[in-house]
């Protein structure tokens, strides 16, 4: 970190280039994500056509596109710390999400696989790498550094609030593949300033080469047994965020095409596009990611329990709670033929509650537990996990077709709350098994 580089606003430079970069790639992202599984199922008669592919067919291949876009950043980070350094690891991913998208453009099969093969390379490459870039513009002990953390996630959820509304609104008005072009322009943008903006992040993201040395030392050394129980205590809080994801991940499967073909959406005479409500989560999180934060913050300075694993079951119960409000919704739906919005908007909350509760903690209780020589391997080790969870997700949208939505957001509720039940009962357990460090 260059102490000496141009800031803005308190913060350096760089940040603010970090932040409109992600802000427009999550505009882009979103964006696709949130007509994706329409297109897949829209018929091939309709005004716009799409590929005709049944519900389970586009859900399963929204689980797969899920799991290999985090998947991919195994490959993104060995890039970065092997081969090219973060800096440029993230500007290839974001030239390969501007062609991936813009391929999408094109209303042909062959297309439609191209361009998710490059988006799934493109995410791989920059979204493993961008956010360590951010903490690489701070020292460790700079009291700037949540703060600079903070304002880069706000940059992440006004691109996934703005998103499903632009592009859900031209998806509805000129085509799908003009949907997808408008998300391939945002991803354009978000290339073009982050080239411009890499004059102000010399200083980070630079690949770092060990010595032959080094690389022995590295090897040679073996883990102590208490690393090896942290790991274990790790390795369970992936099991947590695996039910976490392959619930909350039916944002964009099951409940985006529940909100297609089950919900009524009208309201007077204007029909709410499908995709506008895919910005519900981000628009719930920059309305009460302060307010959750405050409420935990508080409690910590209670002396109440709001350990990160104790916040991640809380989360999962929460957010598992709002599948109640989507089965309640079903059971609407196979009297009257439709259900009201008011459920999906409450499921909504719901969930970005538990996600505020929970995800905040994740990465700095990976980086209390991991080895520190081995953080980069468990950092990627997370990401597959996540990619698990999408899996997992699209596994149980496909399943619902068969017996039922009610009976999955209704099994989807009852595991989470138990999942995360049985986990805090367990929990002074794993504080003894990680010898000390506060999870």
């Amino acid at each position: 970190m260059n102490h000496t580089e141009p800031t803005w606003l308190g913060h350096p430079k760089g940040l603010f280039v970090l932040f409109m970069t992600e802000l427009w790639e999550r505009f882009s992202f979103y964006g696709m994500r949130a007509i994706l599984v329409l297109y897949l199922t829209a018929k091939t008669t309709e005004k716009f056509p799409g590929l005709e592919w049944t519900n389970a067919e586009a859900l399963s291949f929204y689980g797969w596109y899920g799991f290999l876009v985090y998947m991919a950043s195994l490959p993104g980070g060995y890039i970065a710390d092997r081969i090219l350094g973060q800096k440029k690891t993230v500007f290839l991913g974001a030239a390969l999400l501007a062609i991936g998208h813009g391929i999408l453009a094109f209303p042909e099969l062959w297309t439609f696989y191209l361009g998710i093969a490059f988006i799934v390379a493109g995410v791989g490459c920059l979204k493993p790498n961008i956010s360590t870039m951010v903490g690489g513009l701070y020292a460790p002990e700079d009291i700037r550094r949540d703060r600079g953390f903070t304002i880069f996630y706000i940059g992440i959820n006004i691109g996934a609030a703005i998103a499903p509304i632009l592009v859900g609104y031209v998806a509805v008005q000129y085509g799908w593949h003009y949907g997808f072009a408008l998300a391939g322009l945002g991803m354009a943008v978000s290339l073009i300033w982050y080239w411009y903006g890499m004059k102000y992040l010399k200083s980070v993201g630079n690949l770092i080469k060990l010595s032959s040395s080094e690389k022995a030392d590295l090897k040679a050394t073996k883990l102590s047994q208490i690393e090896w129980d942290r790991l274990k205590v790790l390795g369970i809080s992936f099991l947590i965020l695996i039910v976490f994801w392959g619930a909350y991940e039916q944002a964009g499967g099951l409940m985006n095409l529940y909100a297609d073909q089950k919900t009524n959406r009208m309201i007077g005479s204007f029909e709410v596009p499908t995709a506008w409500f895919q910005s519900l989560s981000a628009i719930f999180v920059i309305l009460l990611g302060t307010f959750v934060a405050l409420f935990w913050e508080r409690r910590k300075r209670k002396g109440k329990q709001a350990s990160s694993m104790f916040q991640m079951s809380i989360g999962t119960m929460i957010m598992g709670s709002g599948f109640i409000f989507m089965s309640l919704a079903a059971a609407q739906q196979a009297v009257e033929g439709k259900a009201a919005m008011y459920w999906l908007v409450a499921a909504y909350l719901f969930h970005v509650i538990g996600e505020l509760s929970s995800s905040p903690v994740v990465l700095s209780f990976i980086t209390k537990l991991a080895p520190a020589r081995y953080a980069s391997m468990v950092m990627g080790a997370y990401w597959a996990i996540t990619g698990l969870g999408e899996k997992l997700a699209g596994m149980l949208g496909a399943w619902s077709q068969t017996v039922g939505e009610f009976e999955i957001f209704t099994g989807i509720a009852l595991f989470c709350i138990a999942f995360a039940g049985i986990i805090l009962l367990f929990l002074p357990r794993f504080k003894r098994l990680a010898h000390g460090a506060d999870v």
